[in-house]
Formats: structure tokens, sequence, C-alpha cells
């Protein structure tokens, strides 16, 4: 991993916490429970990787953090609303998230669904209030919106459910769930500060915002496996037990962990053809991988 990568995430994820309490200071509802169990999901913490990918991007194509934080502020309660959803017994099913109750465990399935359904439209709130200052904003604001929607991340969900406990896996389906369901929102990540700086290396950075988000859900699909309660904060071998169309379900565990090494190497391969500083980048594909270490 490269020098000093340790560093720069933890001063992307400083400021980004920093901005984001700020944020959620301003937010007062009636009844008070609805903003409490909101918060609640938001301020778990977890390793924020999407906004760190937005401001470490901007940082590579000269944009500014502050010009960049509300669509990291959206982008993070639009994926903490998908937490909450996902960890519901008509979903997942998970009584854990980041090592603590889930957010229906706290306030009930009800209140929770509410409180998704808070955060989403929070979300869009934010990035509606950026669409005044310019159509670069608008192309940014609606790639987010595309990338959370129907045509994304919940196109993924619903894939996901339809397809537990197929006879006979099938590898397009898998694909799709996997494009759509995490890689979406973490290709938007990438793209949003490429859009921003007049569509700098769009299409580079949208191949790699794609690899990293498939990169991602191998070692997520290879960890429900291996991993430990302690350092995930939520319950292994969900996956098996829910029917879930995985890597490992498909391929096995040893082949999964192949394509972990073959995407992450398409990864490197994709930012040596951005000529500006893209260390930090590297760094994080690394990162991603040494998660099953």
């Amino acid at each position: 991993m490269i020098e000093n990568f340790n560093e720069r995430y933890s001063d992307y994820l400083n400021y980004f916490n920093g901005r984001l309490e700020e944020y959620l200071k301003e937010i007062e509802t009636q009844p008070s429970l609805l903003g409490e169990s909101m918060k609640y999901s938001v301020m778990l913490g977890g390793k924020r990787i999407r906004p760190v990918i937005m401001y470490a991007v901007g940082q590579a194509l000269g944009v500014e953090k502050e010009k960049i934080t509300p669509y990291a502020i959206a982008m993070e309660l639009i994926h903490t609303y998908s937490l909450i959803h996902d960890d519901l017994p008509e979903m997942d099913n998970d009584d854990f998230r980041r090592g603590k109750p889930s957010n229906h465990k706290v306030y009930g399935s009800g209140n929770a669904v509410l409180a998704g359904d808070g955060l989403l439209n929070t979300a869009y709130s934010v990035l509606l209030g950026e669409c005044f200052k310019g159509s670069e904003y608008i192309s940014a604001a609606k790639f987010i919106c595309d990338a959370a929607g129907i045509y994304g991340m919940i196109a993924g969900q619903s894939a996901d459910l339809l397809h537990e406990n197929d006879k006979v896996p099938d590898e397009n389906v898998l694909n799709y769930i996997y494009e759509n369901k995490t890689g979406k929102l973490i290709m938007a990540s990438a793209i949003v500060p490429s859009v921003l700086a007049g569509g700098k290396y769009y299409s580079e950075l949208k191949e790699f915002g794609r690899r990293l988000g498939l990169l991602f859900q191998l070692t997520d699909d290879i960890l429900d496996v291996c991993g430990e309660f302690d350092k995930l904060g939520k319950s292994i071998g969900k996956d098996k037990s829910e029917g879930k169309l995985t890597s490992v379900s498909l391929y096995g565990l040893d082949a999964s962990k192949l394509r972990v090494d073959i995407t992450g190497d398409d990864c490197y391969t994709i930012l040596d053809g951005i000529d500006c500083d893209v260390t930090f980048l590297y760094g994080l594909v690394d990162f991603i991988k040494a998660r099953l270490k």
C-alpha cells in the first residue's frame, strides 16, 4: 500500500465526518423519533468509502472539497438508507450493522422503513439544492439519482431478491446484481468529481468505478464466508442461509479470490491511463483487497 495512504484516508474521512455532523445538526423533525432514528444509522460510522472516493478523485482532478461535499453527504445518506432497508426481515434480515443493533432492532421495522425513506428524500433535497448552481451540478445530481434508483441500486436489490435460491445459478444474473446493487453508487462516486470538472477523464473514471464496485462486492462475498463479526460488524454466513447468488456460490471460494486479484489488476490498468496524481486511488484498490487479510 502506498506511503501515507492511511494518513490521507484519515484526512478525507475526518473532513467528511465534520461536514456531515454539521449538516445533521440542522435536521430537526416532528416527531423527534424520526430524526433520531435517521441519525442513529448515519452516525454508526463506517469506512465512508464513497465520500472518500469522491474527495480523492476530486483532488486528482483539481475539484475543491467544498464543491464535492454536498454530493458526498447525499451519497452517504443514500447509502445509509439502503443499509437500513437491507437489514429488514423482508430483505437481508440482519440484526447488526457496524457492530451495533440494526435500525429496526432499535426502533422497530415501521420506523426503520421511515428512517430510510427520510434519508433518501433528504439526500434528494441536498442534490436539488445544488442544481441552482449550473448545468454540471445538475448532471452530477442526476447521475447519483439514476445510480440509486430503478436503473441502478434498486434494480440490483430487486434482482438479488428475485434470484434467491435459484436452482441453476446464472453468471449473467450475478454480474447484473453486482453492477447495480453495489457497483452503481461506487461508480457514481468516481464519476461525480469528473462531471463537476467538465467531464475530465470521464470514460476512464466510469470504468474504474465499475471495476472498483465489482472488487468491493467480490470481497464482501468472500468475507461473508470467512470473515469475522468483530471486524465486519455484521452477521457472517447470511448469504448462504438466505440462498443468495454470490461469487462464492457460483464459482467457489478459491476462484472468487482469484477474481479479486484479476479485478484489482484491471483497476490498476485503468489508473495507468489517467495522467494526473492518482496515487491514492492505487492505494484504495489495495485497501479493498486487504479486507481479505
